[in-house]
């Protein structure tokens, strides 16, 4: 398995290197940011300052959308930081979440964010490409052939076949086993189905991780489920809850969801979690002892998850990645 961390951008830049030069020695192999340039700082000179402070650790967004950034400009920003690595760059792409409802603006259907992972991943690879209004078409002549990973994250059917069709990895941003299983067995289907190989296809599980007794790990990481049910609330907007393909355990938690407050996207205080229960966040999230950490990222291991993305927002970061260092990265190696 491998392992991974994100970062919001309220990280201050000095604490920011250190902890990521911290997560590489204790074997973390992706370093991930929110792209929400509203509510947090813009995170690519941030990524590029923390790759100067590395040496195989790979970046990236976590997520970024089709609606934020002209695409060629996008494919630009991508190609430079891939460049400036050295080859230890990917993306995360989806819909549009906070970086643009927090606008006001709705995020891109489904068809146009296929169609940005087409175009931005071959201007990267530096082939021509003309789309949407622009009248000419667009190469980059300093481009090196760089195949630029993509993920997709994904919860509903129709997310899900794009990401098996598109993506070379999927997102989701949960870490309850057999709802990994269920979504990430979708997006391997969708890719075969497609006449992909998905034999190297990988899957992330991207969640909190805090340690200690169960009320303080539950109080730490209460935002997680209510942010998780943004997406899960538009899938049950669009698709109802009695699906074959959408698990109902996934469903069934957010019928007494009353908002939510994009603001406050991902904190503690945002006013609209009443409806988490504990048992939801014992289950989205990785709590507990050294131990309960080790067993559950065996069972999310055995249930196809590829990378564990540790969230870095509930306070006791040094820590965290201290303990996976010694005891948790060691176990599933």
């Amino acid at each position: 398995m491998e392992f991974g961390i994100t970062f919001k951008g309220f990280m201050e830049p000095a604490r920011a290197r250190k902890l990521v030069a911290q997560a590489e020695e204790a074997g973390f192999t992706y370093c991930w940011f929110y792209d929400s340039h509203i509510l947090w700082r813009e995170s690519y000179p941030a990524m590029a300052m923390c790759m100067e402070h590395t040496k195989n650790m790979r970046f990236g967004p976590c997520v970024t959308n089709p609606n934020t950034r002209e695409w060629s400009a996008a494919a630009s920003l991508f190609g430079s930081l891939a460049a400036q690595s050295g080859g230890r760059f990917d993306i995360g792409v989806g819909r549009g979440d906070s970086a643009v409802r927090v606008m006001g603006r709705k995020p891109a259907r489904l068809a146009v964010m296929d169609e940005f992972i087409d175009v931005v991943k071959a201007l990267v690879r530096g082939e021509e490409q003309q789309y949407g209004d622009v009248p000419n078409p667009i190469q980059f002549p300093w481009a090196t052939g760089y195949e630029l990973p993509v993920w997709v994250a994904a919860y509903g059917p129709k997310a899900l076949d794009s990401a098996g069709r598109k993506g070379d990895g999927l997102i989701l941003q949960i870490a309850e086993p057999a709802i990994c299983k269920w979504l990430g067995s979708q997006a391997i289907e969708a890719g075969e189905k497609a006449g992909r190989d998905m034999s190297n296809y990988r899957i992330m599980a991207a969640a909190p991780a805090y340690f200690g007794d169960m009320d303080s790990c539950r109080e730490a990481t209460r935002w997680f489920p209510a942010m998780v049910g943004n997406h899960v609330a538009d899938i049950v907007e669009k698709y109802g809850t009695q699906r074959s393909d959408i698990p109902e355990s996934l469903t069934a938690y957010v019928k007494d969801r009353k908002g939510y407050d994009y603001s406050k996207h991902g904190q503690s205080d945002n006013a609209y979690l009443d409806f988490i229960t504990d048992d939801i966040i014992d289950s989205f999230a990785v709590l507990g002892t050294p131990d309960d950490h080790i067993s559950k990222l065996k069972t999310l291991e055995a249930s196809g998850i590829t990378q564990f993305n540790i969230y870095l927002d509930n306070g006791d970061e040094e820590n965290i990645i201290a303990e996976y260092g010694r005891t948790v990265i060691p176990a599933l190696s």
